[in-house]
């Protein structure tokens, strides 16, 4: 092999070096034999530190040329340009990752001929298809170009683009913007081409019609396009979507920017990929984000902190911004491509932690119809299930940011208030596939506290915590109707964690905290915890005031009847009923019907069946079908007791129609129960059809966990097997019982069985 000669330049410095160093040895010997003898040691030795300040300097500046030229930006992986090709085709700065989209491209341009990456602007459509087509320089030795269709700020009409491309090849323009006069200029660039390979790059096509007239290209040619989704409807074009960057091209490209900002290291701080997910991975924020680490120094974890703050604060609280939200809120190059309807529906969107739908989105901001359709052919918010909308979960950390940037602090918090009226109101009419649809996000928007942290100096106005507390009631009515006492506890305990637990709310003097303390007692005395609900009910009575106490005293009476307290219950019971509003029908139907039950279990069944029949005809009056079915329920046992057989058959026939119509499993077990207890007391029993009630009430209630009803049914089936002369079978059944009563807490139920047991 020959070696190469070296350049010219080379050789010439080596010989300027050499005949230098000859020369300036030379000159020192003449003049330290000419002034040698006139100089003393002290002249030498001034001369001597003025030589090694130089050489110090010298190595000085011999440092940081190497350190600059170990900093410098590698040139860009393409092949090197032939002399004479022409070309106006750029070079990509700091591209990072996209292997894959750029080796689609470079095996799609050998067998198509025209290509399109699409996607949102911002992702790096542009930056791909320009990297890609640098690669690929070799392949078109006749040219490479390059148009940008927005460059003067504005999509190009399909004649400036024609026109365009026919100087950039030496053709005459279109005339005039006719479909004609396009279609010809379209034909001469074709017939112009050739057979030249050449390499067309038109970058921000934002429609089809601006390359209508340019496809398909010459035979030799290539087109290859970067635009909006748009293209993808073009026949004869070979389309990939370009999505944001991975996390880990996130990262590599946050790690080249800071490198090419004077830090070399890269990034090895755990909060850098939390930081490039909370910037929506679009390209242009993180590397501007990243040279701003890099120029001043900036920690990537105390940059996440301030930003998290931003975004999670309160929508009315004043926060100080942090150094990186102008310069992430002013590098949202899609953001600012929006029009300005489209950018404040986006901003007002990410208050609502779920998808919302068109009348709730119409809340926020008036006429959203056309913004909305921006901001999904953008694709800044995608689609959920029953025509909502939701900012895109990558993308809804940049939307608080926007938010914050961008909204006033007054205009924030009146499209706050105007969501949660609208949809407190729409929760309050309890409509069931309304509430299924939505209840998540109802549920996100209550359990965040609406005044954030008890640092917070200034609470949301009195409108707004008014909404949220009549969002929180209508949940909680219809999460208690579902029976869903999880997410019920949830809401009630958020409450009691918020500032307003000790607030009063639209001049009402029931308080949050004793509304929140009532409704936990009802979770806890469902959950079979009576005592844990008469100790919360009691906080309840003493935190609500008179109408609100009246309902706390109902539930505290009925907690303390499941005690075995009868007395207490039933002066509880008076006093909440003492307490009730006139006009409040269904609060006095459930008072009067948990006074009936309390006079049955003290042994009062004429009291009782007073109560009952005011709680029936009050539930029936209201059509309150469930309350109507449990005052029947209590009622059967009532009559029977006074000897009223005919009409107890008909309670508890209307009260098994009623359960049967609203599907409650639960009820219709207790009515079973109580009919069924009713026919194995008489005198003499009546046990066949006892054992069947009885049967069918414990197959309803064979999945529920062992609690005292449960226990008397399996009592009560016990006595009805003996009525029918099956003393084994009745004593299993009394076996069974005493075991459920045992571990349900019912110590009278124990008893009973027990008794039963050694008679």
């Amino acid at each position: 092999m020959t070696r190469e000669p070296a350049p010219r330049w080379q050789r010439v410095s080596a010989a300027a070096v050499v005949i230098g160093s000859l020369s300036g040895g030379v000159a020192t010997d003449l003049i330290a034999d000419a002034v040698g003898s006139n100089l003393g040691p002290v002249t030498w030795l001034v001369a001597g530190g003025l030589a090694a300040v130089a050489g110090i300097v010298l190595l000085a500046l011999e440092f940081r040329k190497r350190r600059a030229a170990e900093w410098e930006e590698p040139p860009p992986p393409v092949p090197r340009q032939r002399a004479g090709v022409p070309t106006d085709l750029p070079y990509t700065y700091g591209f990072a990752g996209r292997d894959a989209d750029v080796d689609w491209v470079r095996e799609a341009l050998e067998t198509e001929h025209a290509v399109a990456l699409v996607g949102r602007r911002g992702v790096g459509t542009s930056a791909c298809a320009v990297q890609a087509a640098n690669m690929v320089r070799d392949r078109f030795p006749d040219g490479q170009m390059y148009l940008d269709l927005r460059a003067y700020g504005r999509p190009m009409r399909p004649r400036q683009v024609l026109s365009a491309v026919a100087r950039k090849l030496g053709a005459r323009p279109p005339r005039s913007p006719r479909a004609a006069d396009l279609a010809a200029t379209g034909a001469e660039l074709r017939a112009r081409l050739g057979e030249r390979k050449v390499l067309l790059v038109l970058d921000n096509v934002a429609d089809p019609l601006q390359v209508r007239h340019l496809l398909p290209p010459a035979p030799q040619a290539r087109l290859l396009m970067a635009g909006a989704p748009s293209l993808s409807t073009v026949d004869g074009v070979a389309v990939r979507w370009l999505g944001e960057p991975d996390r880990t091209d996130a990262l590599k490209l946050l790690a080249d920017a800071r490198t090419a900002a004077g830090r070399r290291t890269a990034p090895t701080e755990p909060s850098t990929k939390d930081l490039v997910e909370l910037c929506g991975r679009q390209p242009h924020a993180i590397r501007a984000l990243g040279q701003q680490i890099g120029h001043r120094g900036w920690r990537a974890e105390e940059v996440l902190t301030a930003l998290r703050h931003v975004v999670a604060a309160p929508v009315h609280q004043k926060v100080p911004h942090a150094e990186a939200l102008p310069l992430l809120a002013e590098r949202d190059i899609a953001y600012r491509a929006l029009s300005g309807p489209a950018r404040r529906l986006f901003r007002l969107l990410s208050l609502a932690p779920g998808p919302l739908d068109r009348p709730a989105i119409a809340a926020l901001r008036r006429h959203p119809e056309q913004a909305l359709d921006e901001l999904a052919n953008g694709g800044f918010v995608s689609a959920a299930e029953g025509g909502r909308y939701e900012v895109r979960p990558l993308l809804s950390g940049y939307a608080r940011l926007h938010l914050r940037h961008d909204e006033p602090a007054r205009r924030r918090l009146w499209a706050y208030a105007r969501l949660m009226r609208h949809l407190a109101r729409q929760a309050e009419r309890q409509d069931p596939d309304w509430l299924v649809l939505h209840h998540d996000l109802l549920r996100a928007l209550v359990t965040s506290s609406p005044d954030g942290p008890a640092t917070v100096v200034e609470p949301l106005p009195r409108r707004v915590r008014r909404w949220w507390f009549r969002l929180a009631v209508a949940l909680c009515a219809w999460y208690a109707e579902q029976d869903r006492t999880d997410e019920w506890e949830q809401v009630c305990h958020a409450a009691l964690g918020t500032r307003l637990g000790g607030d009063r709310i639209g001049g009402d003097r029931s308080l949050v905290a004793g509304w929140a303390h009532n409704e936990l007692g009802v979770i806890r005395r469902r959950r079979g915890d009576p005592h844990g609900a008469a100790a919360v009910l009691t906080l309840a009575v003493t935190e609500r005031g008179r109408r609100g106490q009246a309902q706390a005293r109902t539930n505290l009476g009925l907690a303390l009847l499941d005690q075995g307290e009868v007395d207490a219950a039933i002066e509880h019971l008076h006093r909440a009923r003492e307490h009730r509003a006139p006009g409040d029908r269904a609060g006095q139907a459930l008072t009067h019907l948990g006074l009936g039950a309390a006079y049955l279990a003290r042994g009062e069944p004429t009291k009782a069946r007073h109560h009952l029949v005011q709680a029936a005809n009050a539930f029936e009056a209201a059509g309150d079908r469930r309350g109507y079915a449990a005052a029947l329920t209590n009622l059967v046992l009532a009559q029977w007791r006074l000897g009223e057989h005919l009409d107890a058959a008909h309670a508890w026939a209307a009260a098994l129609e009623v359960y049967e119509l609203i599907d409650d499993p639960g009820g219709r077990a207790a009515a079973l129960l109580n009919a069924g207890a009713a026919l194995v007391n008489t005198d003499p029993p009546r046990g066949e059809p006892a054992r069947e009630l009885l049967t069918e009430a414990l197959r309803l209630r064979a999945d529920r966990r062992p609690d005292a009803a449960l226990g008397r049914t399996l009592l009560h089936l016990g006595d009805a097997e003996l009525a029918v002369d099956h003393p084994t079978r009745a004593r299993e059944r009394w076996q069974e019982a005493a075991d459920v009563c045992e571990e349900a807490g019912d110590e009278e139920g124990a008893a009973e069985a027990n008794h039963r047991l050694t008679d």
